[in-house]
């Protein structure tokens, strides 16, 4: 018995190393990273029933405001909408009566609202100071070189058009409206875009009153 166990403990150590090492099992393969989902397709059906519940009486039923104070939101980028509605919910953007309404909205009512709102016409505007137009336009187009004020047009396009998921629409926008925002953005009570906050720092009052008229007849 002896002899027979010290065969098989002999035969064990000179056994190739493959062989024990067959035996042990080889580490899994690393699982593939799972796929990011796909953003949900907008409801433009409940965005239209939400908006109407909640947004069309001071932005009008078709995004259209009438109140120069609210700006008018049909044809505006969704995603700037989004965001501005995302803002206001967490207090970013201040304003109480905006925060109100936008603490209702999931994020899935947000997206349907903005895709359904920018799919309406935009109502042309009009300038109303013939005085200050043309001033509005060279700062629109041309900035400020000696005080280092960019041109609007630069981002937000000659025509007013914006860019899309960067910077918004503002042709046709109520004058009244742009100037408030202008200068919230000046006095720093708006505080959600550092570039805006910047600009309007350097505009003098009768600047920002021109630019925004200028902006209401953009066509």
């Amino acid at each position: 018995m002896k002899l027979l166990a010290c065969l098989l403990m002999a035969a064990f150590a000179v056994a190739p190393a493959s062989t024990v090492f067959a035996a042990e099992e080889k580490p899994a393969a690393p699982a593939a990273p799972a796929a990011a989902p796909a953003a949900a397709k907008p409801d433009l059906a409940q965005g239209q029933a939400k908006f109407t519940a909640v947004c069309a009486a001071c932005h009008n039923a078709d995004g259209n405001s009438a109140i120069p104070t609210n700006p008018k939101l049909a044809q505006q980028h969704p995603e700037y909408l989004i965001k501005q509605l995302q803002e206001f919910k967490s207090g970013k953007r201040p304003s109480p009566i905006m925060q109100g309404f936008a603490s209702q909205l999931s994020e899935a009512d947000m997206r349907n609202i903005a895709y359904w709102v920018s799919s309406q016409k935009a109502k042309p505007g009009f300038a109303k100071d013939k005085d200050l137009v043309t001033l509005g336009e060279r700062i629109y187009r041309g900035g400020a070189a000696d005080r280092q004020i960019a041109a609007c047009a630069g981002c937000h396009s000659p025509d007013g058009a914006g860019i899309p998921a960067q910077y918004p629409r503002l042709s046709g926008q109520h004058a009244d409206y742009v100037a408030a925002q202008l200068n919230a953005f000046k006095s720093g009570g708006r505080v959600n875009s550092q570039q805006m906050t910047q600009v309007a720092a350097k505009l003098y009052d009768r600047e920002i009153k021109a630019v925004a008229d200028y902006i209401a007849g953009l066509r």
